[in-house]
This record gives C-alpha cells, sequence and structure tokens, in this order.
C-alpha cells in the first residue's frame, strides 16, 4: 500500500480518489472526471473548482501508474531530438510541452546524435517504457525505425523534417519559399556569383533546400549558380567552415554564400576570414532558421525565420488526435517563414 510522509515525519495512508469524494460529498467518478484533464466533462465550472480545491487540500496526487492500468496509457510522449546542444530545439521543446503538461502527459526526451542506430535503439528504449506516442525532430527522409513502429500501431509525427513517400503525418517550414526569399534579396543587392552550402542530402532539410536553390537560381536566370554547392555531412559549425573554405577555393568571385542554416553560416564565418576575407565587404552570408542568439554574433546573421514554437504545439496537438483515433485534414503541415534581414548582407563591392 502507498504512503506518503506529512511535514510532521509521521507516516499516512496516500490520499486516495474514494476519499477526496467522501471529503467533497460527492460520487468517486465525479471526482475522477472533475481531476482529469482530458475528460470532456458535464461537470460545472463551480463544483469541478470546489472538487480541485478539496483534492489540493488533502494532498492528493493522481497515480498515473493505476490510471495506466485502467486506461492503457501511460500519459508520457517521447520526443526525439537529433543534437541536444543545437538552440533550435528548445523552443520546439516547449512548444510541444505547451500543450502536454496541460493535459498530464509527461515528456521523455532523448537525443539521437543524428545516427540512425543510436535512433533505433532509443526508439525501443522509449516503447520499452510504454510511451503513448513518439514526436520526432530527429527523423531522416530513409528512416525503416520510423517506418516500422508507425505501421505497427505507434503513433508518431515527425517535426522539421519528413520521410520520403511516407503517410508519418509531419510538420515542416517552407524550405522553397525560405530559399527563394533569400535569394531575391541577394539579387536585389546586386549578387550575380552566389554559392551554397547545402545541408545533408538524406535529411529532408538539406534536400529540400538544395532543390529549392537550384530551382531558384535557374528561375532568377543565375543558372551558373545551381551548381556552386558545397554539401555538409553535417547541421555544424565545422562543416560549415569546410564549406565555405572549399566553395571559395572552387570559385573564388563568389560573392554570396546561402546556407542551409544558422549553424552552417556560423561556421561559413570562421571559412571565409581564415582566407582573408570579410563579411560582408567581400562575402554576404545568410542562414535559416533564425536560432536564438545569433544577434550577438557579429554580423547579425541576415536569415529565414522559422516558427520553433508553433511546430512543436502543431505537432503535439497531431500526435494527441493520432492517440485518441481522430484525423485532421492532411498528413502534413507546412509552416509559413519570414526573411530577417540584418548585418550579415551587404551590396557586392567593386
Amino acid at each position: 500500500m502507498a504512503y506518503s510522509t506529512l511535514d510532521n515525519g509521521t507516516m499516512n495512508k496516500r490520499v486516495t480518489l474514494k476519499d477526496v469524494a467522501k471529503a467533497a460529498g460527492v460520487h468517486v467518478s465525479t471526482v475522477s472526471r472533475a481531476l482529469d484533464p482530458n475528460s470532456k466533462t458535464s461537470l460545472t465550472d463551480e463544483v469541478t473548482a470546489r472538487i480541485k480545491s478539496v483534492a489540493d487540500e488533502m494532498g492528493y496526487r493522481p497515480n498515473r501508474i493505476a490510471a495506466g492500468l485502467r486506461t492503457s496509457r501511460s500519459m508520457s510522449i517521447g520526443v526525439m531530438i537529433p543534437d541536444i546542444t543545437n538552440t533550435m530545439f528548445p523552443p520546439i521543446v516547449r512548444g510541444i510541452e505547451s500543450v502536454l503538461e496541460p493535459l498530464g502527459y509527461a515528456s521523455i526526451l532523448v537525443n539521437t546524435d543524428d545516427v540512425l542506430a543510436r535512433e533505433q535503439r532509443l526508439i525501443e528504449v522509449l516503447r520499452e517504457r510504454g510511451v503513448d506516442g513518439i514526436i520526432s525532430v530527429a527523423a531522416h527522409r530513409d528512416d525503416p525505425a520510423i517506418s516500422e513502429i508507425f505501421s505497427q500501431g505507434t503513433p508518431v509525427v515527425t517535426l522539421n523534417r519528413r520521410l520520403d513517400r511516407s503517410l508519418v503525418p509531419f510538420v515542416v517550414h517552407d524550405n522553397e519559399f525560405g530559399i527563394s526569399l533569400i535569394l531575391k534579396h541577394l539579387v536585389e543587392l546586386g549578387h550575380r556569383s552566389i554559392g551554397h552550402i547545402s545541408g545533408p542530402v538524406d535529411l529532408s532539410t538539406g534536400q529540400a533546400r538544395a532543390q529549392a536553390y537550384a530551382s531558384s537560381c535557374r528561375s532568377l536566370g543565375l543558372a551558373d549558380c545551381a551548381d556552386r554547392v558545397s554539401v555538409a555531412e553535417r547541421f555544424d559549425e565545422d562543416e560549415g567552415r569546410r564549406c565555405a573554405v572549399d566553395l571559395l577555393g572552387t570559385h573564388p568571385a563568389i560573392t554570396a554564400m546561402v546556407c542551409a542554416n544558422d549553424r552552417l553560416a556560423i561556421g561559413a564565418y570562421a571559412g571565409i576570414r581564415s582566407l582573408g576575407k570579410s563579411i560582408p565587404s567581400d562575402v554576404s552570408v545568410t542562414g535559416f532558421n533564425d536560432n536564438p542568439m545569433l544577434e550577438l554574433i557579429p554580423p547579425r546573421l541576415t536569415t529565414i525565420r522559422v516558427q520553433q514554437f508553433e511546430a512543436g504545439r502543431t505537432g503535439a496537438e497531431m500526435l494527441l488526435n493520432a492517440i485518441s483515433g481522430e484525423k485532421r485534414g492532411a498528413v502534413g503541415i507546412v509552416l509559413p517563414v519570414e526573411l530577417i534581414v540584418r548585418e550579415s548582407t551587404a551590396t557586392p563591392s567593386a
């Protein structure tokens, strides 16, 4: 039997729903409905508030294990991220928790390091803990582990990334429109010799932004720029530096670089400076995502702002709909983006 310790050090029997019902003068089922955040109750606000007040005064705490046995739900959600050091992901997690926490769900956060084998092990860890569903911000375009659990009936939603040719629900940002905004901005400044630091092509964000760069170059009459691409193996600063040096070594006349994300852009800063060039007078640089803390790194980066918190919130709502068996519209949602112009882009020098 479960016990709790009072402030005076004595042991006291754990407060149950029956205890709260007796103190409030109502039926146990009434207490259960009043205290369940997921209950579509017909109780009046006054009755619900009174029961919650009694429960708080008595120190009632829900027994999630017992509730899980009754409902076959653990009230926990697995959240998979690819890089715990990336400042893009905390706002996404906050968006997820803004939906889950008020409904009594707990998030179990795991870090995959963007390694498929590690991702597969962590999926099994989450399933062993009985999570009701998984939100993955770490999915690859070809992701057998995610595909398998989805086909077996586990509710799954991917954020920021998506699987190729899959029915797994997703929330992504408008990569194509974002890249087109960046290129139009650079052309308006007078740039005609532009290069692209692409993200990893096994990730949907890397592939989509690279494809958008090539098609936008052609539509803007910059066909030669479509082939000026250096592909990063990871979305990080080291790869941004390497790719920037590679681009300028192959195409020294480049006056602007379109980077597939902000971390690659910050790495490109270091690569450009290592060759004795400055930003933006010699080379303009752009990013994608508008990560926190960017304004502290000079020159402040021109980038595409994505809706990180909104992506997390939307993904969590989609997952809960899947858990409850509800189907709402299309499989995927594309969130709008906007161009944020700062000091890292300027008119090319003569």
